[in-house]
């Protein structure tokens, strides 16, 4: 295509795969992808090789500097954010960053105002949102069919071992919200609305792990609406629904309720109907992975044509921002046993 958009991915680990494929797929909406890096070569040069990428980089200095990218992908860990997102802002390169935006608020501020400054697209890959299952929740309740939600519980309990391909979880200083809750939280602000106030307990119920592994947050909507945000990593009920994400939503005139097995029932007018809501299977997923792998390639999707517009993605780095407010929120209010309201930017 005439406007193809220049695509280049740095970090080709444990989920830099779906990002391949996704990208790859996408070649026929004009994304090109040109080049990869990793500062492990056999990783690069294997991802390369097997989605016939053109080029292969250890040194993301060098790939900046040899490629013309017009959209970077970032997938490394979060502790690696700001320095690549901050080199590539410097030189006006469109940035996607996987989620977590970053450890701190601190930085997470920092590369959302360079990219401000700079006047360069930043995104957040976060991906939860665009899962085929939720897309329908959002939508359905912007119908209005239950009218103004009141009320709302969003859950993800499981005892997967997550720790088999990411061992490093074991030592995280801050772990399952940062990880998994800032998905949840931020399904919690798409359905509800923005957060007034949050409160948290934690709870480090595998021994071996170093931070907390389950939480459960109360959230108090600007809305005045109240949702209850769980989640955990060593839940042992069978069946396990990994990778699914539960959710109730009670409002005036109804309810939205999605159990295991990815079937919505939305109650309306006395009546309920149920909906089919799972995720086509691609060529390259498969189940259970299936929902998160496919939202990867609707979010990659999503910001090649908000790229392409010269719109901002619906999560943008300002947006985002107000998701990590609320994990930073939950932190504090769980270290301090009191509510607390969300940071605001600027």
């Amino acid at each position: 295509m005439s406007d193809s958009v220049k695509v280049a991915l740095v970090g080709c680990g444990f989920f830099a795969r779906n990002h391949l494929f996704s990208w790859k797929d996408l070649a026929a909406e004009g994304a090109d992808l040109v080049a990869v890096c990793d500062i492990d070569a056999a990783k690069a040069e294997a991802a390369a090789k097997e989605f016939n990428v053109p080029r292969w980089y250890t040194d993301f200095d060098a790939m900046v500097e040899a490629e013309q990218i017009d959209l970077l992908d970032i997938a490394t860990r979060m502790d690696t954010h700001r320095m690549l997102v901050e080199k590539a802002i410097g030189r006006g390169i469109a940035t996607i960053v996987q989620k977590p935006f970053a450890p701190t608020w601190a930085d997470a501020v920092a590369m959302t105002a360079a990219a401000e400054k700079a006047g360069v697209f930043l995104a957040v890959h976060e991906n939860f949102r665009f899962q085929t299952p939720l897309i329908r929740v959002a939508e359905t309740l912007r119908t209005g069919v239950i009218g103004t939600p009141s009320w709302g519980r969003i859950s993800f309990r499981t005892g997967y071992d997550i720790y088999a391909g990411q061992p490093y979880f074991f030592d995280e200083e801050r772990f399952i919200i940062l990880d998994l809750g800032v998905h949840t939280l931020d399904i919690a602000r798409v359905f509800m609305g923005e957060v007034e106030r949050v409160y948290c307990e934690t709870q480090q119920r595998n021994p071996k792990v170093k931070a907390e592994d389950t939480a459960t947050v109360m959230l108090k909507h600007v809305s005045g609406a109240v949702s209850v945000v769980d989640f955990t990593y060593e839940s042992r009920k069978e069946p396990d629904p990994f990778p699914e994400t539960m959710v109730e939503i009670e409002g005036p005139d109804g309810a939205v309720v999605v159990d295991a097995g990815l079937t919505m029932q939305v109650t309306s007018g006395g009546e309920m109907r149920r909906e089919d809501i799972g995720a086509p299977l691609l060529h390259w997923t498969s189940k259970p992975w299936h929902v998160a792998q496919e939202s990867v390639l609707i979010t990659c999707r999503h910001m090649l044509e908000s790229f392409r517009a010269k719109g901002a993605a619906a999560t943008a780095a300002a947006d985002n921002l107000k998701t990590f407010a609320v994990v930073e929120a939950a932190y504090e209010s769980a270290a301090s046993g009191t509510a607390v309201k969300p940071r605001a930017y600027p």
